[in-house]
Formats: C-alpha cells, sequence, structure tokens
C-alpha cells in the first residue's frame, strides 16, 4: 500500500544546511499498522509529512499503491499532535468533521452519513452539536480522528496525536485505535516518541536513527491481536519487545552501529 523509496530530506536557508532524512527505505502492507520511532529530534515529522505530500523531499520517492506522492493524496487522511490547530473553534464539530468532504462533491446526505457513522465510531455521537472547545481535550483528538475516518481514507497518517493528553486518555485513545484499525481495516503509519505505545499499538516497530534519520531495525510485534491495557503490558513478551527498541534507541542516541545481537525467541 505505502512505499517509501530511499527519501532524502535537507534544510537549506541562512547559510545553513541540515539534512533531516537519509536514505529512508521501508514500505507499509495494506491493512497493516505500523509504528516509527527513535530518538527525539530525529526526524520524524518530517518523514511523516513527505510521505503525506506535505513536503517535497530532496531525493527519493514515495508511492500510494503504486502512484507517485506528489501532493497531499486523495487516498490518504492526517491526524495531527496539535487537535487545538487543526480544529475550527467558530465550527462547530460536525461542521468541523465535515469540511474535508466538501472537496470530495459528496451529496449533503451522504456527507451526513459519513459524519454521523465517525462521531459513532469514536463514542461521539451526541456531540456533533457542540463547539470544539466546549470538549475535553480527549475528545477533541477524537473529533479529529472522526474528521479523517470521515474521508474514508486508504492510509491513516497520525503525528503522535496522543501526546498532548493525559495517561489515562491516551490509554482509551490506543484502544480506540487498535479498535477502529480492526474494524475498518484501515493501513496506518503512526508515529510516537514512546516505546511503550508503539509495541502495543503496533503490528510492526520501525525504530529510526538519530539524525540524519535511516532505518535502524524493523521488529514483527507478535503479541495477540486482542490486546487490553491490563493484560499485554505486564506480559513478559510485551516486555522483551520493548526492552529491544529501547536498547536500539539508545544506541541510536549514543551514534554506535546497531549491535549484533542473537535474535529475540519467538512467542511460544
Amino acid at each position: 500500500m505505502l512505499d517509501v523509496r530511499g527519501l532524502k530530506k535537507v534544510y537549506e536557508g541562512s547559510g545553513r544546511r541540515v539534512e533531516a532524512v537519509r536514505d529512508l527505505t521501508f514500505s507499509v502492507a495494506a491493512g497493516e499498522l505500523v509504528c516509527l520511532v527513535g530518538p527525539s529530534g530525529c526526524g520524524k515529522t518530517t518523514l511523516l509529512r513527505c510521505v503525506g505530500g506535505l513536503l517535497r523531499p530532496t531525493a527519493g520517492e514515495v508511492l500510494l499503491a503504486g502512484r507517485k506522492v506528489d501532493g497531499p493524496p486523495p487516498g490518504m487522511a492526517f491526524v495531527f499532535q496539535e487537535y487545538g490547530r487543526s480544529l475550527f473553534p467558530w465550527m462547530r464539530v460536525g461542521e468541523n468533521v465535515e469540511l474535508p468532504l466538501r472537496r470530495k462533491g459528496l451529496g449533503k446526505a451522504r456527507r451526513r452519513e459519513l459524519v454521523a457513522d465517525a462521531l459513532g465510531s469514536v463514542g461521539l455521537a451526541d456531540a456533533a452539536g457542540a463547539y470544539p472547545w466546549q470538549l475535553s481535550g480527549g475528545m477533541q483528538q477524537r473529533v479529529a480522528i472522526a474528521r479523517a475516518l470521515a474521508y474514508e481514507p486508504e492510509v491513516l497518517l497520525m503525528d503522535e496525536p496522543f501526546a498532548a493528553v493525559d495517561a489515562q486518555t491516551r490509554a482509551d485513545l490506543e484502544d480506540l485505535v487498535r479498535r477502529l484499525w480492526r474494524e475498518r481495516s484501515m493501513t496506518i503509519l503512526f508515529v510516537t516518541h514512546d516505546i511503550d505505545e508503539a509495541v502495543y499499538l503496533g503490528e510492526r516497530v520501525v525504530v529510526l536513527s538519530a539524525s540524519p534519520t535511516v532505518v535502524r531495525e524493523q521488529l514483527k510485534v507478535d503479541l495477540p491481536h486482542g490486546r487490553d491495557q491490563v493484560h499485554t503490558r505486564v506480559a513478559p513478551r510485551f516486555a522483551e519487545l520493548r526492552t529491544r527498541v529501547y536498547e536500539q534507541i539508545q544506541a541510536a542516541k549514543r551514534g554506535t552501529e546497531r549491535p549484533v545481537k542473537s535474535p529475540l525467541p519467538r512467542q511460544g
């Protein structure tokens, strides 16, 4: 579904040249939930903006279902970290969710149907008439997720969407993403700085190096599909996977080569 090939991004200006991303290559299969994690400042957001067509890469390419991404493609939706800036405070919740659907040229009845379905899916069926500022932070991020769902994307890009909410709300939103992914068979690329979140959410974790960024390791998460915040996070396998990712990120911070280690033992 999504191919990133030799992606490179260099920022130039004011006499400075910063190589943010260097030769990144990985893919995401249709219906897969992949988490990207790496040291702070390693270029995760830059990478995701290039994947979403919001930034033009210096070299390399991104393909969505075999088509080159030259700008924001119609089959892709984005959920940002700062929900407060992505929602229009003077528009009601239903209007915020409906807004991108107007670009699709859909009829009013179909737009209303998609909005109602998306808000119901995130547990906000009764909030269409409220304003974003009347909702909690977690509820506002649910609205942002509903807006992305209503667009019916092939690929959903999520840029540290739960970094600004409290721990309890974060756990609820993580389970929401897992449920929506299963129910809607979406392809999700999820960027996070939280190692536990990456292991809990992902079917695969792509570990990035320090900037300039390359792929350091791709780790298959062989945890059960039915995950929950109580049992999954105390499972021995979860601890093993978390430790492996943590070791790789610490090594990336030190700038050392990926250590040669025996593979993680498989579950069971």
